[in-house]
């Protein structure tokens, strides 16, 4: 008996996929010179500044809290990602830039809906707000999304 072992043209597509999948991977957040404050400090300072706290302002991990708190939803977006591409419906690369932006909307979100504690009273009276993270708007406009291959830095 004879033996086909010939993948479609379908298949070889979904597999070149794949290999696209492990080759490149997508970042939402900061990158440094990206942007500055009006005291010239880099967003990617001030972001980290939050996400991890100072000797003077407590942590206020808005990067961690957007994966935990959102790690249902992730899930369920990245396998309907995935079933899309099963289907042939999208490739790598839109996978990725769905997922990035994805990803930069929970962070902007978490930005701006964040349970943090409250800017201190010296900031409240600068700000004229005690919600933590939101000033000018400019670190939540400032997340970006990047995809490239794995490996580059």
């Amino acid at each position: 008996m004879a033996v086909i072992d010939e993948t479609t043209p379908e298949g070889k597509r979904f597999y070149q996929e794949l290999a696209k999948l492990k080759d490149l991977m997508s970042y939402a957040g900061f990158q440094q010179g990206q942007a500055a404050s009006d005291d010239g400090v880099d967003m990617v300072d001030i972001a980290a500044f939050n996400e991890v706290g100072t000797s003077s302002a407590p942590s206020r991990p808005f990067m961690r809290k957007s994966v935990d708190d959102n790690e249902e939803k992730i899930i369920a977006f990245c396998q309907a990602q995935l079933a899309k591409l099963c289907d042939g419906t999208t490739t790598a690369e839109k996978i990725l830039r769905e997922i990035a932006v994805f990803q930069k909307g929970l962070i902007q979100e978490t930005i701006a809906e964040g349970d943090f504690e409250p800017n201190a009273p010296s900031t409240i009276r600068k700000k004229k707000s005690d919600k933590p993270l939101i000033d000018t708007g400019r670190m939540r406009q400032s997340v970006m999304t990047v995809i490239d291959k794995k490996g580059r830095s």
